[in-house]
């Protein structure tokens, strides 16, 4: 599973989802696959984590003028993330964001962050993969800790999101239909 971060949004760093999944073949990986067109990829690989890094950073740099972060996960890396869940994560919540570790976050200071952050009408829970984030009243959103701070933090430009709906369809898709 590989999460790229901003692309296709708003008219920036276009990436036209067919052309990454040719290159992506072309380096090898099979069973190439997306879902939607912001950046949420399938594909299978016997090689090594460090190869497959070496191989993605390779197509990115080669094949686009900006830089994009991303995060590679394995099915079981992914779905073992969302068992870990509290149950709290499957309530109702106005919204619910993801915040992915890319590849050179800065994992400590991500955790540093939410853990010193005082916290209005949300929640919270710092996974291995990734940060979950709930906020439980769309009109209070405008108060919370991730509208108003996380877009200041330093890691902002490193992290990969994705909303509720979008982490629940890319898991029943591995679920059902991957073979990673």
């Amino acid at each position: 599973m590989l999460l790229l971060r901003g692309v296709n949004v708003g008219g920036k760093n276009k990436v036209v989802m067919s052309e990454l999944k040719g290159f992506l073949k072309r380096e090898g990986f099979s069973d190439v696959d997306s879902y939607i067109n912001s950046g949420n990829l399938f594909f299978a690989s016997d090689e090594s984590v460090e190869k497959i890094v070496l191989k993605v950073e390779k197509v990115l740099e080669e094949n686009y003028e900006f830089s994009i972060p991303f995060a590679l996960l394995s099915k079981e890396e992914y779905l073992k993330e969302m068992a870990g869940l509290p149950d709290w994560w499957k309530d109702e919540f106005a919204r619910k964001d993801i915040l992915f570790f890319s590849r050179g976050t800065d994992t400590d200071e991500v955790v540093r962050f939410v853990e010193e952050s005082a916290f209005y009408n949300e929640k919270v829970f710092v996974g291995k993969c990734a940060v979950f984030w709930a906020k439980i009243d769309e009109a209070e959103y405008q108060k919370t800790t991730y509208h108003k701070k996380i877009l200041k933090q330093p890691f902002y430009k490193t992290i990969t999101i994705r909303n509720g709906k979008t982490f629940d369809k890319i898991a029943e898709i591995l679920q059902t239909e991957k073979p990673l």
